[in-house]
């Protein structure tokens, strides 16, 4: 299971093994691309990175966050593109894709949707088992959104 964080400057990817009530932690990361880059450069960039990820992992399934309205249009802009090229490289690879809201991911992960992100944090580390933080937080990020398309996806 592959989840994804996305963004212009840092995308957050993690990749889990679930059975949908245990997980367990396969990889983690984060793509980040330099600001001063135009944009079809740093999109461009995602996708090769992402490309890799699913190289690297084959993971079964994806999922990644729905864009959420934001005060500053030109950021929800930005996020829509990142998104865009996640998706993309998703369908490219003929994984299952889940897309959930922040709130979904934050209910899913810690039980209540207006959870802070240290508090995501924390029961990403609990949920698998990690003695330490990941190191990231859009991988983090990202590890939560892998952990609620597992455990809203029936075993099949």
């Amino acid at each position: 299971m592959l989840g994804i964080d996305c963004g212009t400057e840092h995308t957050g990817y993690g990749v889990i093994d679930s059975d949908g009530r245990e997980h367990r932690l396969v990889g983690a990361g984060v793509i980040t691309t330099r600001p001063a880059q135009p944009l079809e450069r740093r999109v461009l960039q995602i996708a090769e990175g992402l490309r890799q990820v699913v190289r690297a992992y084959s993971p079964a399934a994806a999922a990644v966050e729905e864009v959420f309205y934001s005060a500053n249009v030109k950021t929800a802009l930005k996020l829509a593109h990142a998104r865009g090229v996640a998706l993309l490289v998703v369908a490219e690879a003929g994984l299952e894709l889940g897309e959930y809201s922040p709130l979904e991911v934050k209910t899913s992960v810690v039980g209540y949707g207006r959870a802070e992100k240290q508090q995501v944090e924390m029961m990403v580390r609990s949920l698998l088992h990690l003695e330490a933080p990941v190191g990231s937080e859009d991988a983090s990020d990202a590890l939560a959104v892998a952990i609620c398309h597992a455990t809203r996806t029936p075993r099949r």
